[in-house]
């Protein structure tokens, strides 16, 4: 799968931003036949970060959502910033 097709948009609700400040974290909503290799691969090489841990789940709507924590020496904040979010 082509990194481009992973990530459709990160999510930013009040919660995201709780887990944003508190634990580093960034939501992303992403293609629902891609795998934590295809997501982590398009993490790192989209935004140039290291990714600690992924988790995903498939919400209520049917949305894959993968939740990315980085490594401390990068800031969630970044990422939302490249993209124009806050």
């Amino acid at each position: 799968m082509d990194i481009k097709d992973v990530i459709l948009y990160a999510e930013l609700t009040e919660k995201d931003m709780y887990l944003l400040d508190k634990y580093n974290k960034v939501i992303f909503i992403v293609n629902r036949s891609s795998t934590k290799k295809d997501i982590k691969e398009a993490v790192e090489k989209l935004f140039n970060v290291k990714v600690k841990k992924l988790n995903t789940l498939i919400d209520y709507k049917g949305r894959k959502k993968a939740y990315v924590t980085l490594e401390k020496e990068y800031k969630a904040q970044d990422i939302l910033s490249k993209l124009g979010l806050i």
